[in-house]
């Protein structure tokens, strides 16, 4: 099986794009017999976070026994890194018959799901079908309307942060998403909160309130200095920290105050477990560090200005001029971010984002200037490869970060052994 068939499986459901709402996939999963009851779920929301808060819980949960499945978007290189059975990806096969099985449950008289419908349908059938102990689900957009919020219990409902993003299709204000993004909280169920921005607690803040929900707002954990890694501490807990950057002092914080919320529930979950489990979370294309052409280089998404902000504060720590190769989607607000990027003498390489919507690199050059005329260069190619290669020409140790969107990211993690 190879990821050809699994695109040609979901290629037709594209054209429906993005249309939030819960009628389509509630009747698909209907007429799947409704897998999504048969799975105790982790619903987890917000606006950056989000991805590592699961692949946290994913890993402790795994390490302390239980049958654990993860759900999360976008992938990166290929589709079968959003559907996840104890930190291992489906196979291509499985995926394959998954979506095959849930194209046949597509009546043709009704309106047709979109491609985030069909790949969400598929994720509740494979965990029904593999019995899972647990899912943990990660929200696509919003969360009122997202095609994960069906049912009406979860163990534990999360809000991992909220910042204005998406806000074409959430509303204009912080206020306004926050409640979409709360319209994942449920009725007498626990949530877990992490730092929201003022407006939006007091919207998360009222809908507890009227759901009755036990509620756990989050501080950040504190970070404890040792000579050989990285440890963190939250509450009375100490526990490695292996993912960069200072959010996930936040983050990590996040999925500890889930864990002890089913441990309260009375769920099986012991220290070493949670220690272990922390130690292996690995996360793709969020601070991470790889290599091209033998040479260091870090990607990050850095797609929204809350996530440039966590992406700054890390290269921060270098005190040294950076070399940026960024591109970004037409949708995304370009001059915030590029306002908490770009500083004097650093260089900039602008390309576009391959087979998305993306935004123009000349008018991102222009945008540029304005906002950081002290740029030592800003140039534009028509590839991302093109601009790596640049780099490198004339430079050794430098520090160059590729970011701006998670599908640029994506696309270089794909094709980087492609390229000779």
């Amino acid at each position: 099986m190879t990821q050809d068939e699994v695109q040609s499986l979901l290629q037709p459901f594209q054209r429906f794009g993005v249309h939030l709402g819960l009628k389509r996939i509630e009747k698909l999963l209907a007429n799947l017999e409704n897998p999504e009851r048969q799975v105790p779920i982790i619903h987890v929301g917000g606006t950056n976070g989000k991805g590592s808060v699961c692949a946290y819980l994913s890993s402790i949960l795994t390490e302390a026994g239980f049958r654990v499945g993860r759900y999360t978007s976008p992938h990166l290189v290929d589709w079968t890194e959003r559907i996840y059975l104890n930190e291992n990806k489906i196979s291509q096969g499985d995926l394959v018959a998954i979506l095959q099985d849930v194209r046949a449950a597509i009546a043709p008289d009704t309106e047709s799901p979109t491609q985030f419908e069909v790949i969400t349908a598929a994720a509740w059938l494979y965990f029904a079908r593999t019995q899972v102990d647990i899912a943990i689900m990660e929200v696509g957009l919003g969360g009122r309307l997202d095609a994960t919020n069906t049912g009406d219990r979860s163990l534990v409902s999360v809000i991992t942060s909220i910042s204005k993003e998406h806000w074409q299709r959430l509303g204009p204000t912080v206020a306004d998403i926050a409640r979409e993004k709360a319209g994942i909280l449920k009725a007498n169920c626990p949530a877990v909160i992490g730092r929201l921005p003022t407006a939006a607690k007091t919207v998360v803040a009222a809908r507890i309130a009227e759901l009755n929900c036990p509620a756990v707002w989050v501080e950040p954990a504190t970070e404890l200095k040792f000579a050989s890694s990285r440890w963190a501490k939250y509450e009375d807990l100490e526990y490695p920290l292996p993912l960069l950057g200072e959010v996930q002092l936040n983050n990590s914080a996040i999925a500890i105050a889930t864990i002890k919320v089913l441990q309260h529930q009375g769920w099986s979950i012991s220290k070493l477990a949670i220690q272990t489990g922390m130690r292996k979370t690995r996360w793709q294309g969020r601070l991470q560090w790889t290599t091209y052409h033998d040479r260091p280089l870090l990607i990050d998404g850095a797609h929204n200005p809350e996530a440039a902000i966590a992406l700054r504060k890390y290269i921060d720590t270098f005190n040294k001029p950076v070399i940026w190769v960024m591109g970004m989607l037409s949708t995304k607000d370009h001059q915030d971010i590029l306002e908490i990027l770009l500083k004097p003498q650093d260089e900039l390489h602008l390309v576009p984002v391959p087979d998305h919507s993306s935004a123009n690199p000349q008018d991102l050059a222009a945008l540029a200037g304005q906002v950081c005329p002290q740029l030592s260069s800003c140039k534009t190619y028509a590839g991302v490869f093109y601009a790596l290669d640049a780099v490198w020409q004339n430079n050794s140790n430098v520090l160059v970060v590729l970011c701006g969107s998670l599908y640029l990211v994506g696309h270089f993690l794909g094709k980087q052994n492609d390229v000779k």
